[in-house]
C-alpha cells in the first residue's frame, strides 16, 4: 500500500464546450492557452503546487491528447516523487462497467478504485477550467474544524449573474470565514441567494462513495452541481461553506475567456500572475526554447503581454501574443489574443479577436470594427489562412482548417464559416 495521502485531490479536466465554440473544437476547456504561456488548468494545477496537495488525479475523455502532452509526468508542477504524482485517469474499460463519462459526478465514480486504494483523509474534487488562486488548505482546514461531509468554496456574485451558477444559501455560523449551507441549487432561473460554487468540492470520502453509488443507481443525471449536493441536502448530510474572496475568471464563453485574458493588462490588472506563482509546462510547444522577443524599429507596443519567441514589427496595443507570433510592418493588433504560432502580414488591421494556433493572415486583411466601442469578440479557428484582403467583421466564428476561398471574400457581422 502506498503511504496514506491526508487529501487526495480530483481535477475534473472538462470536455468539450459549445460557448466556447472552435477554441475546444480539438481540446478540452482545461487545455485553452491562457494569458500568453499557459494553459487554463495551469491555475488549479498551481493552486495544488501551492497548497502542498501533491496527489493528483486528473480524469478527462475529450480529445485529451494537447492536455496530456501538457500535464506530461507533472514535473512542472512538483508532482513527481515516490508519494507525489499525477495521474490521468481516462474513463473505464474492459470487464464490466465501461462508458464514456456521463458527467462530473460519474467521472468520480468511475474511478472509486482509485480512491478506495488511495484512502485519504479527504477527497478535494475541483474544476480545472477557472482562474483564480486559492490555497486549498484553508478549505480543507475548515472542512476538517467543522466535521463537514461536504464543504463548497464559494463567491457571491451579483444577484442579476447568479442563474448562471450552482447558488448556496449559507448560514453566518463563522461569519466573513463561512457557515453551514442552508439551501442549494443549480441554476436556478430566479436566483434568491448568490454565493456561486467555485466547483470546488472537500468531501469526507466515505461519504462521497455512498452518494457517488446511489447517484449511479437511481438517477438519471451525474453531476455534483445538479444531483450530488441536492441529494445531500436532502438527505440533511453536514454541507458547508467556505467564503472566497479574491478574483475568480468564469471563462465558460467566448466574451468571458476574452475578459478574463484582458483583466491580466492595465496599470493595475486584477490578476497578477507574478503574485500568484502561476507554474506551466515550459517543454511543451518548446516554450523554454524560444528565442527572446524581437522588437522592429518601427513596432510600437503598449500595455500588452508578448511572450519570448515573437517578432513585433508594427503595432501592438492592449492584446496578448503567444510565442511564434510574428507580426509584420504596418500592421495594428487591438484589444486582442493570438495564440502560437500565428503570422499577421503586412498592414493587416484586428480589432477584438482571438486567433487560434497556425493562423496566417496575408496583406491587408481586416478582422472586427476598429472604432466600434460595443463590438463582439470574433474567433478564428486553428490552422487557417487568410487570404490579402480578406474582411471579416465583429462576433464572426471561423471553423478551423478551411480550404482559402471560403475565406476569401466579405464575411459580415455575425456570420459563421464552416
Amino acid at each position: 500500500m502506498p503511504l496514506k495521502p491526508k487529501t487526495l485531490a480530483m481535477v475534473l479536466a472538462g470536455g468539450r464546450v459549445d460557448e466556447l465554440n472552435v477554441l475546444t473544437y480539438y481540446r478540452p476547456k482545461s487545455a485553452v492557452p491562457f494569458g500568453g504561456f499557459a494553459r487554463i488548468i495551469d491555475f488549479a494545477l498551481s493552486n495544488l503546487m501551492h497548497s502542498n496537495l501533491e496527489r493528483v488525479a486528473i480524469l478527462s475523455q475529450y480529445r485529451s491528447f494537447s492536455l496530456i502532452n501538457h500535464i506530461g509526468i507533472g514535473a512542472a508542477w512538483d508532482m513527481l516523487g515516490q508519494y507525489r504524482g499525477v495521474s490521468i485517469l481516462p474513463p473505464s474499460t474492459g470487464s464490466g462497467r465501461s462508458s464514456w463519462y456521463r458527467g462530473s459526478a460519474d467521472a468520480v465514480y468511475q474511478n472509486s478504485d482509485f480512491i478506495k486504494y488511495h484512502n485519504p483523509r479527504e477527497v478535494l474534487i475541483i474544476s480545472g477550467d477557472h482562474v483564480y488562486s486559492l490555497d486549498y488548505q484553508e478549505v480543507i482546514d475548515y472542512h476538517r474544524e467543522k466535521d463537514a461531509d461536504l464543504t463548497i468554496a464559494c463567491l457571491k456574485v451579483p444577484m442579476d449573474k447568479a442563474h448562471r451558477f450552482g447558488v448556496a444559501m449559507i448560514d453566518d455560523e463563522d461569519g466573513e470565514r463561512g457557515g453551514r449551507v442552508l439551501q442549494y441549487k443549480e441554476k436556478p432561473a430566479r436566483p434568491k441567494y448568490n454565493w456561486a460554487s467555485l466547483t470546488v468540492f472537500c468531501f469526507k470520502p466515505e461519504t462521497l462513495l455512498d452518494v457517488l453509488t446511489t447517484n449511479a443507481r437511481e438517477d438519471e443525471s451525474f453531476e455534483f452541481g445538479r444531483d450530488i449536493i441536492p441529494r445531500m441536502m436532502f438527505e440533511q448530510r453536514r454541507v458547508y461553506g467556505y467564503k472566497f474572496k479574491g478574483y475568480w475568471g468564469y471563462t465558460r464563453t467566448i466574451d468571458e475567456y476574452w475578459q478574463t485574458n484582458m483583466d491580466l493588462l492595465g496599470a493595475n490588472p486584477r490578476i497578477n500572475l507574478e503574485e500568484w506563482e502561476i507554474r506551466t509546462n515550459l517543454e511543451h510547444r518548446n516554450i523554454r526554447g524560444c528565442q527572446p522577443l524581437k522588437i522592429g524599429n518601427e513596432a510600437a507596443i503598449s500595455d500588452s503581454l508578448i511572450y519570448n519567441g515573437c517578432i513585433v514589427e508594427g503595432r501592438v496595443e492592449h492584446s496578448i501574443l503567444f510565442p511564434g507570433v510574428h507580426v509584420k510592418k504596418g500592421a495594428v493588433i487591438k484589444d486582442s489574443v493570438l495564440f502560437f504560432n500565428n503570422v499577421i502580414g503586412r498592414e493587416v488591421r484586428l480589432s477584438k479577436i482571438i486567433s487560434d494556433v497556425n493562423v496566417t493572415m496575408r496583406r491587408g486583411v481586416r478582422i472586427g470594427e476598429e472604432n466600434s466601442d460595443d463590438k463582439e469578440v470574433t474567433v478564428v479557428g486553428w490552422n487557417n489562412f487568410l487570404p490579402e484582403n480578406t474582411i471579416i467583421g465583429s462576433d464572426c466564428t471561423i471553423y478551423p482548417s478551411l480550404k482559402p476561398e471560403k475565406l476569401s471574400r466579405e464575411i459580415k457581422n455575425g456570420e459563421i464559416v464552416r
